[in-house]
């Protein structure tokens, strides 16, 4: 690895955790019972807790690690409410009425976001700022195009096509064939919008507990026993929260979702001036490459955040840094000389039919697989899912119990990625 890329200052953790680090949570003991335990405390652990315990519902929130530590502090702050399937191949699987719905309600997810942010007066710097999704070759600007003028009634996106020519006025870089913009996307801080979140499930009267693993989870009588490495608990009920990072402790769940390493870096701070002018509207960017690559101004538009999956196969953060760099030297080669500052990486929860599902087995709930836009449908889900556990009639919505595939032979470990990974860059080389 050339150390030269790399400030004097350079961290191998999320930028994000600078100005707001791991909270540490005021209870490390955990309680004899619970009317609900949630396992995991990201954003879906967090939005379910904080409507049980309004709700009225004694809630316990439990967590493996730091509180957040996992993708809802390490995400790069893009908002979006879509499903990665459309409409079509929706429609072809659940038929065009349960397509529609689908996708009605992921957007529905993105204006509940804004609405809940605004409403409990969170300050994480939300701002509505569009999306450029870039094409990164002439046929997909051409997809682009012809899918834009033909989106079905009711579920059009408000937006306009950039052309080549006009292509620096989003984006000032070499490497696209035009793009589209779509101007309901948001960005925020994570972990800024994470801590809030903390604050107010402990205000609610949330228990939160960190460094709480969750080992095994039976079945009882009158509801369900909880094995966790600072002792057992008792829980009317449970949700399982836990997407990318879903582990052992519910196999059922674990052999249903692909945790997929998504890497990130941010470079030191640039002149004002540059930073301004590759991305001179300030929008959160992505391009059409199965391969995702996905970055965006810092909120201060001092630095550039970007993200990608750059391997064959999970690495640590420091010898992801190089290949990212070049990776993002390929579109902004004006930053040959910028150093990282910070270089991280997180698991992102994927499902074999690509969407999210959330769902119900007797008092065992669950909310998962968010496939790259965790955060709007991961805050709705667990808002949605605190519903469904306070038993409020019509809290169930169009992803409810759709059928959660899995896999022959698949037991949560995705040994199938690095063939895929290199089939997606041929792919992406000639389309």
């Amino acid at each position: 690895m050339d150390q030269s890329i790399f400030s004097a200052d350079f961290k191998p953790e999320p930028y994000w955790w600078d100005r707001t680090p791991r909270p540490v949570p005021l209870e490390a003991t955990l309680p004899d019972q619970a009317d609900v335990v949630i396992v995991g405390s990201g954003y879906t652990g967090l939005n379910a807790g904080l409507v049980t315990a309004r709700g009225g519902l004694s809630t316990v929130i439990v967590d493996a690690e730091q509180l957040g530590w996992g993708c809802s502090s390490r995400n790069g702050g893009q908002v979006s409410g879509e499903v990665k399937p459309s409409y079509k191949a929706l429609a072809r699987l659940h038929g065009p009425a349960q397509a529609y719905a689908i996708i009605a309600e992921a957007r529905t997810a993105l204006q509940w976001v804004g609405d809940f942010i605004n409403k409990e007066g969170i300050d994480c710097d939300y701002r509505h700022c569009g999306r450029f999704h870039a094409a990164h070759s002439a046929q997909q600007y051409a997809t682009q195009k012809q899918e834009f003028k033909s989106q079905v009634k009711g579920l059009e996106r408000d937006g306009h096509l950039v052309d080549e020519t006009q292509i620096r006025n989003e984006v000032d870089s070499p490497f696209y064939h035009g793009g589209l913009v779509i101007n309901q996307h948001a960005s925020l801080d994570p972990a800024r919008y994470h801590q809030a979140l903390y604050e107010r499930t402990l205000a609610s009267g949330c228990h939160v507990v960190d460094n709480c693993r969750v080992e095994n989870i039976v079945r009882n009588a009158d509801g369900f026993n909880l094995g966790t490495a600072k002792g057992q608990i008792r829980a009317g009920k449970v949700i399982i929260a836990t997407s990318g990072y879903t582990g052992s402790a519910t196999p059922w769940h674990q052999r249903r979702i692909i945790p997929i390493g998504s890497y990130m870096l941010a470079t030191e701070m640039l002149d004002p001036d540059l930073a301004r002018s590759l991305i001179p509207n300030d929008r959160v960017v992505s391009d059409t490459r199965k391969l995702v690559v996905y970055y965006r101004l810092s909120p201060d538009g001092h630095r550039i955040l970007f993200g990608a999956r750059v391997s064959y196969k999970e690495t640590d953060p420091t010898s992801s840094a190089g290949p990212l760099r070049l990776e993002m030297l390929r579109i902004f080669p004006q930053l040959a000389d910028a150093k990282i500052t910070h270089s991280w990486m997180g698991f992102v929860g994927y499902t074999f039919d690509k969407l999210p599902h959330l769902g119900e087995d007797n008092g065992l709930f669950y909310a998962m697989g968010y496939c790259g836009s965790g955060i709007c449908l991961s805050s709705y889900f667990g808002h949605r899912l605190g519903q469904q556990a306070l038993g409020i009639p019509d809290a169930k919505i169009p992803m409810n119990g759709l059928r959660f595939e899995t896999r022959p032979f698949y037991r949560g470990n995705p040994w199938f990625l690095g063939p895929t990974i290199r089939y997606y860059q041929i792919r992406d080389r000639f389309n």
